[in-house]
Parts: C-alpha cells; sequence; structure tokens
C-alpha cells in the first residue's frame, strides 16, 4: 500500500521512497504499447517518413513518445500523492527505464529464435536495427535504446514540474515543429505556391531562398528550420499566456458595438480566407479539403438527431445514397439518364434541391417504424437500414433504374454562366457555399424552441412527454432535417466524381460520421468541423500509412472516451451535463465521501 486513509482524512505516505506499483504500472504499459506498434509493423512503416532530417523519423517518434507520457503521468500522480520534485523526477528517469525491458525482452527474442516470424511477421532484421539504430553491436544498441527511454521519460516528468505556461508554450512549439516537420512536403507544397510567382519576381525569390534553408529537398524540415521555428511558436505562445487574460479583460469591457464591429471583422477575414483558400493550397489539398467538407455537411445532420435529440442513427448513409443516386439518374448523360431515356437534361441546380428533399422523404419513411424505439433496438434498426440500401443498390430487382453493381456513369459535373466547375479549386465553392447554409441553419436550430425540445428528449424522453412536448413529432422532425444534409453531400458527390458505385455507400461512412461527431464533441457545432479535419483530413494527408487508418481510429476513439467523452470541442450545455455528471458520482462515491455510517462500518 502506498497510503492509509481513514475516514477521509489526509494521506499519509508509506515509508518507502519510491512507488514501485505505480513505476511498474506506467513503465510496462509504455513498453508494451511500443512493442505492439513494431510488431504490428507501424514502427518500420512510420519510420520510412522523416521529420527533422538526419535527427528524428516518425517511426523513432513511436517508440520514444510513449515513455514521455508514462513519465509525465506517472510523475503527476505521485506528486498528486505528496511526493517530492526530486521523487518524481527520479520516479520517471525509472519509469522511462522500465519502459525498455519489453522492447528488450523481443529484441531478444528476434534475435536469438530464427523462426520469430511464423508468429510476428514484423519482427524481422529491419526493425531490429531499427531498434539498436543500426548499431553493429546488438548489446550497445539495446543500451542506447535504454539511454533513451530513460532520457524520454526524464523528459516527461521534467514536463510536470514545470510551470503550467512554460509547459503549455514548450508543448504547442513542439507540436507546431513536429506537426511541420510530418506534412513537410505539404508545407513545402503550399509555400512554393505562394512565393514563386513570377508577378512577384525579386520579392518572393529572396523568400525562396530563406524557404531553402528550411527544407531540405523540399520534404524534410531541417535541424535549423525546425530550431526557428520551436523557438518562433515557443516564444509568441509564452506571450500570449502572459498577455491573455489582459486582452480578454478589455475586451469584456468594451462597448457592445465594438465587440460586434469585432467579430463582424473577424468573421469577414475568416470569409476571405476561404473564399482565396483553394488557390492558396493547390489542387490535391483542395481535393482534401471537399473531403472534409462532405463529411461535414453529414456530420451538421447526423448532428442534430444524435448531438441534440439523442437518436442514434447508424444507418446515416442511406441518405448519402439517396442524394447521390437521384442526382446520378436525374442528371447522367449515360443510357440510365433522363436524357437517354425521355429526352429530358435536368441541370446540377435543379436537381440539388430534389436530392435534398429526396432525402428528407426517406429519413420520414424510415423514422415512422422507429419512432418508439430508444437507445440500442434504435440503433440496431437504422444499422438496418443501412444495410438494406447497401444491398437494394447492388441488387438485379433495381438494376435497370440505378444500374446495379455497374452504377451510374457519365454524370455531368456542375456549370454555372457556362463555366464548368470540373476541378477541386472550383467545386470547393460548391462544397463552402453548402456547408456555409448547413451551419446556419444548425445553429438556428440550436438556439430554438425545436432545438430545446429535441435536448430536454436527449436527456429524458418520458419527462419531456410529462412536460406536453409531443415526442414523436419531434423525433420525426429530427430525423428527417438530419437526412436534409445528408442528401445535399450525396448529390455534390455524385457530381464531383461524375460516376457513383454501391461500394461508396457502405456502412463505414455511418461510422465515419458518428467518429467525428464523436471525437469532436455532441452537440457542438463548431465539434463537427474540429472532427472532420482530425478524422478525414489527417489521414488523407497520410495516404502512405492507410493500412494503419482504422488501429488508430480506435485508439483516438479509446482515448476519447476515457480522456475526454464530451469531445475536443464540446457544446456548453453537454460539457456542463457531464461535469455535473461526474460531480455527482463523486458525491455518491463512499470512498471519496464516506458517510458516518461507511466510518462506522469501517471502524468494525
Amino acid at each position: 500500500m502506498a497510503e492509509i486513509s481513514i475516514s477521509g482524512a489526509k494521506p499519509v505516505q508509506n515509508e518507502s521512497f519510491l512507488d514501485w506499483a505505480v513505476l511498474l504500472r506506467f513503465g510496462l504499459i509504455a513498453g508494451i504499447v511500443v512493442v505492439y506498434t513494431s510488431a504490428v509493423g507501424m514502427v518500420e512503416t512510420f519510420n520510412e517518413r522523416e521529420v527533422i532530417r538526419d535527427w528524428v523519423t516518425l517511426g523513432q517518434m513511436l517508440l520514444f513518445v510513449p515513455a514521455i507520457i508514462a513519465g509525465f503521468f506517472g510523475s503527476r500522480r505521485l506528486r498528486e500523492s505528496g511526493n517530492s520534485s526530486v521523487q518524481t523526477l527520479l520516479s520517471s528517469v525509472l519509469i522511462g527505464a522500465i519502459s525498455a525491458v519489453p522492447v528488450l525482452i523481443l529484441l531478444l527474442i528476434a534475435v536469438s529464435i530464427t523462426d520469430v516470424r511464423d508468429m510476428f511477421v514484423n519482427v524481422n532484421r529491419d526493425l531490429v536495427e531499427i531498434l539498436t539504430f543500426n548499431n553493429d553491436s546488438r548489446f550497445v544498441g539495446a543500451l542506447l535504446f535504454v539511454g533513451f527511454t530513460t532520457i524520454a521519460g526524464l523528459f516527461g516528468g521534467v514536463l510536470d514540474v514545470l510551470p503550467q505556461k512554460i509547459r503549455k508554450s514548450l508543448l504547442t512549439g513542439l507540436g507546431i515543429t513536429l506537426g511541420v516537420g510530418v506534412m513537410a512536403e505539404l508545407v513545402s507544397l503550399i509555400l512554393e505556391q505562394l512565393l514563386d510567382r513570377d508577378a512577384y519576381s525579386e520579392a518572393f525569390r529572396d523568400s525562396a531562398e530563406v524557404f531553402t534553408e528550411f527544407f531540405f529537398r523540399r520534404d524534410i524540415l531541417k535541424v535549423g528550420g525546425a530550431a526557428t521555428l520551436l523557438i518562433v511558436s515557443f516564444a509568441l505562445t509564452m506571450l500570449w499566456s502572459y498577455n491573455a487574460n489582459t486582452i480578454r479583460t478589455r475586451y469584456a469591457a468594451l462597448p457592445k458595438t465594438q465587440k460586434t464591429t469585432f467579430r463582424s471583422s473577424g468573421f469577414t477575414l475568416l470569409g476571405i480566407l476561404l473564399l482565396i483558400l483553394p488557390w492558396v493550397l493547390g489542387t490535391f489539398l483542395s481535393e482534401v479539403m471537399n473531403n472534409i467538407g462532405l463529411y461535414v455537411l453529414m456530420g451538421l445532420g447526423l448532428n442534430i438527431a444524435i448531438g441534440l435529440a439523442g437518436l442514434l442513427d447508424l444507418g446515416y448513409v442511406t441518405n448519402f445514397a439517396v442524394g447521390a443516386y437521384v442526382m446520378g439518374v436525374l442528371t447522367s448523360t449515360g443510357p440510365l439518364g433522363l436524357e437517354q431515356r425521355l429526352g429530358i437534361a435536368p441541370n446540377f441546380w435543379l436537381v440539388l434541391p430534389i436530392s435534398l428533399l429526396s432525402a428528407m422523404l426517406t429519413g420520414f419513411l424510415f423514422a415512422l417504424p422507429v419512432l418508439k424505439m430508444r437507445g440500442d433496438y434504435l440503433a440496431i434498426a437504422t444499422l438496418g437500414f443501412g444495410e438494406i440500401i447497401g444491398k437494394l443498390a447492388l441488387s438485379d430487382w433495381f438494376r435497370p433504374v440505378i444500374g446495379g453493381a455497374q452504377g451510374v456513369l457519365q454524370i455531368p459535373a456542375p456549370s454555372i454562366f457556362g463555366y464548368e466547375l470540373n476541378d477541386p479549386q472550383t467545386v470547393y465553392y460548391i462544397v463552402l457555399a453548402a456547408c456555409a447554409l448547413a451551419l446556419f441553419v444548425s445553429t438556428r436550430l440550436n438556439n430554438s424552441r425545436t432545438g430545446r425540445q429535441w435536448m430536454s428528449i436527449r436527456e429524458d424522453e418520458d419527462v419531456a412527454a410529462a412536460m406536453g412536448i409531443d415526442t414523436a413529432q419531434s423525433k420525426l422532425l429530427a430525423f428527417t432535417l438530419s437526412a436534409a444534409t445528408g442528401g445535399l453531400a450525396g448529390a455534390i458527390f455524385a457530381a464531383r466524381l461524375g460516376t457513383i458505385f454501391p461500394n461508396s455507400f457502405n456502412v463505414i461512412v455511418s461510422i465515419n460520421v458518428l467518429s467525428l461527431i464523436i471525437v469532436g464533441g455532441m452537440g457542438s457545432i463548431p465539434g463537427v468541423v474540429i472532427g472532420a479535419v482530425v478524422l478525414i483530413g489527417l489521414p488523407e494527408l497520410l495516404r502512405e500509412f492507410s493500412e494503419y487508418r482504422f488501429l488508430l481510429y480506435g485508439a483516438l476513439l479509446v482515448y476519447m472516451m476515457v480522456s475526454r467523452p464530451e469531445g475536443l470541442v464540446p457544446s456548453t450545455l453537454h460539457r456542463r451535463e457531464m461535469q455535473d455528471g461526474q460531480r455527482g458520482e463523486q458525491i455518491h462515491d463512499p470512498q471519496l465521501n464516506p458517510s458516518p455510517a461507511d466510518d462506522e462500518a469501517t471502524v468494525r
């Protein structure tokens, strides 16, 4: 036992200088994480991406970041128990050293057992060289690994004992530096487009020379560039941390008219940035932004059903598919289109509202049989709807109408005033306009009487009914409005690709949309955008690691459920509900708040 507690009294420290239970728990967990990522091949695959030239690779970050995290949280746990800074720093050093033990065992197995690849395919000579830093002596390489993990654990402990402002600034600086290093190729591509302009030759050529000092071969961050980024971002974050309260106080003291002016100016600048963004990012990144925008559209719609009304819909891909197929069938110039069958050729803008209304009708019809269902039963029923739509799209029954497995081909791109929007940079504006419309409607619904009715149903449907709310009508409206943006996203998706196939509308689309809402924050509109960027944008930018996409998905969802169940950017109401729920659990927990009866039972 590390400490003894009697009826809520302050913990009494054990005479042991170090809490070995904490050290072993955190150290071994970090080591097992490294062994797992090594055994599944992540370390070897990620090691091909250099973050800082000749210093850090992405694979090395996988090896040592777990020790840093373990050292940080282990140090915090011990410091909260009353240990001194010397004890916590020494403990973090030992945590780092202990985290190397599982890896040393893996190395011993890989070196001494020749047929280990029969069980662990990725435990090969290349992995051994990575773990031993390509040292000729495996023993010396193993000692180096232990030394680096020990330093990593110590770094985590130092982060814990640092003042909060310095720690946040340092972590922000490291995050920006490593993020630029990981995305160096994309960052350099964007900077080249901005700097390499003939119209601004001399000024931008000088900037381009500075740019080459930061990047090697235009895709790897140099040591000097990394140091500059770290220092500048650390200094700016420190400057903000020491002046943030003053700025907030002065802003709060401003008259309402000036606050409105500031907000309007901010939204205007954001709008200008969004309008010029595709020409800054280029074709590839504009395509990534389009994917993010489509998932933002679907996320905003599903957020109405789940975030506001608490209706767990796992068949949301149905609305996406209906919007896409309506757009495809009505506008296609191929044998399935109206032009070949009836001689009618409706354009994108005419069919777009039809796709939206068709998806709303689908949502309405699918909601009717499940209005009385709740929780897991509702989730399974809606999941069944999603599977039914997928099978119908593949069936021979609907093949004459929607093409079956061959899909719908020859869908024309949208055009405006004779100008065809057929490239990612122009399609971006359609997606942006649709997202802006969906954001406006979602914001109005959140602050409306209908939105408050949905929230009351989410919290307790029986109480909401007792208060006079027509729960059936409200749930039906939630399903119907939720389906609208799904159909809108599907229509834009079909016109953007020019072809649609049934395998584009499987259940994983619904899972992705639900995941981004969970990660971003239930009921939070900014959370939907952040969730789409994290879960849709980042995997698109790291396509060479796509085989580990769902592994990282799962790890992120587990982390969110354990550490931030309210999401990255939760709504104010949802955060308050989560905090009140946790506070209520603590109040009724006899271990944290013992009653006199509990004390008497303990004495007996």
